[in-house]
């Protein structure tokens, strides 16, 4: 036994690498279709609010079935289950890659999401297991990076992939890299995890997927049929009803899918609240820029890709360094100064312009970049932090399951919103590009983009609160 833990001890970076690949990959596919969307609209002869499905659906799966493979992975072994994920997704990818009308690829991201889920519930469990307590912090770290890397990599890839190639090619580039990502699993992940033999939550489960489900499939089919519509009305009460169904089902269940004991630990909450904040500005911000690049300032998917990889780039030297400085001067100060910066990025952009100068955009996407990059490392610091090691696990399942909720709801806010300004301001319900009317359009980013900011200043003010309300009791 011993000596297994040894092996696995020493092949621990290539456990990592592994596992942060897959996880990038995971991450990258919740945003690299963004730039692409315009094409697909073309191509498969839909309306931009329809082309959301291909976004939305991904992530909205993941978010109801991420805690239930959390759990399994309790149950049957983290390894087994993110090898799984692996499988899945990749066959996923495939599907996407040779589909040929909206309705298919949908089918095809739905079965992507399920092994993304699969992956994104176990990776931080596989990284605290085979870590020792003294590198399991970097290692932790290390991927949030990839995470954050993952989802603002997305559109720029997407559109040299887009530029280069076909639409389709987003998707099956995933195929090889799944492939090589399941071998290196297949060697090097431990084999006997630590597992449970405690039966799954199923009633918790079907709650909970049936009210994420519900509510934001709502919230994206009330763009095109109206929120005023019966059918719309009831998925909404169906997901408040089915959510409280699940808040009551989790606290009398002997083995829930979510322990909410440990949102009784305020600075753990906070930390979460703030990183589902900061999710969902970035995805506010990943589904209008493309739209806005290629339809208001006419620039092609390669150019926009281009200019959007100022963001990884950014993010890639800053995310790292963050961490490392956050162990030197604490992370409560570095999260505070990266909202406020992502706030003022994001209310700057919102004052571009269709003759707006493009180096004051790409100055303005650096400033929201930096900022994230600053928040990103030591937020997640934070999160694994304020918990026992007992619960990293689940500390760690929770983080992944808000940050898919933080994308999703930033994605349906932004585009909600988009497409209500915009409709109110040419005075008919619209949920396309108006041709020749870019002010319709720009009048409604202001609005997601101004709104962004303000969720952001309000995540500042959170963590304001969790740096000296914090320090305060505990001074008393």
């Amino acid at each position: 036994m011993q000596d297994k833990i040894s092996k696995v001890n020493e092949k621990r970076w290539i456990i990592l690498l592994t596992t942060v690949l897959l996880t990038f990959m995971t991450t990258l596919d919740s945003s690299i279709v963004n730039v692409a969307l315009p094409v697909m609209s073309e191509k498969l002869s839909v309306s931009m609010a329809a082309t959301g499905w291909v976004v939305t659906s991904y992530l909205i799966v993941i978010v109801g079935t991420i805690l239930i493979f959390g759990r399994l992975g309790d149950t049957i072994g983290k390894s087994k289950i993110f090898k799984i994920g692996i499988v899945i997704f990749t066959l996923g990818s495939l599907f996407c890659g040779i589909s040929s009308n909206l309705g298919v690829l949908v089918i095809g991201r739905v079965i992507q999401a399920v092994g993304a889920a699969g992956v994104m519930a176990t990776n931080q469990g596989i990284i605290t297991n085979v870590f020792p307590a003294n590198e399991r912090g970097r290692a932790l770290g290390l991927n949030g990076t990839f995470v954050a890397l993952g989802a603002m990599v997305g559109p720029p890839l997407g559109g040299v992939i887009v530029a280069a190639l076909k639409w389709e090619y987003i998707f099956l580039i995933n195929v090889p890299i799944g492939i090589i990502a399941f071998i290196l699993a297949m060697n090097t992940l431990p084999k006997n995890d630590e597992v449970t033999k405690e039966p799954l939550d199923v009633c918790g489960a079907i709650l909970f997927a049936i009210s994420v489900v519900a509510l934001f499939g709502a919230v994206v089919q009330g763009q095109e049929i109206g929120y005023n519509n019966k059918f719309i009305i009831g998925a909404f009460i169906l997901a408040v009803v089915a959510f409280i169904a699940f808040i009551y089902a989790e606290k009398k269940s002997s083995m829930p899918l979510l322990q909410l004991d440990i949102f009784k630990n305020k600075l753990f909450s906070l930390s979460i609240i703030c990183g589902f904040i900061a999710f969902v500005a970035i995805g506010s911000s990943n589904i209008i820029m493309p739209y806005f690049l290629q339809y208001v300032r006419a620039l092609s998917p390669s150019v926009t890709g281009l200019l959007l990889m100022v963001s990884p780039m950014i993010l890639a030297v800053v995310a790292p360094l963050s961490g490392y400085v956050s162990d030197k001067v604490g992370a409560e100060s570095l999260t505070f100064v990266g909202l406020i910066l992502t706030s003022a990025g994001l209310a700057l952009i919102g004052t571009s312009t269709q003759t707006s100068p493009i180096i004051f955009l790409l100055l303005f996407i650096a400033l929201m970049t930096l900022g994230n990059g600053m928040f990103q490392s030591p937020n997640n610091s934070l999160v694994m932090s304020t918990v026992p090691n007992n619960k990293l696990g689940i500390a760690g399942s929770i983080n992944a399951l808000v940050r898919n909720l933080g994308m999703v709801f930033g994605i349906s806010l932004s585009t909600t919103l988009l497409y209500n300004r915009m409709s109110s301001k040419i005075g008919y319900h619209v949920t396309n590009y108006v041709n020749g009317r870019a002010d319709i359009f720009l009048y409604g980013m202001k609005w997601v983009y101004f709104s962004a900011a303000v969720i952001c200043a309000l995540g500042a003010a959170l963590t304001a609160y969790r740096i000296f309300g914090f320090k305060g009791k505990k001074t008393k």
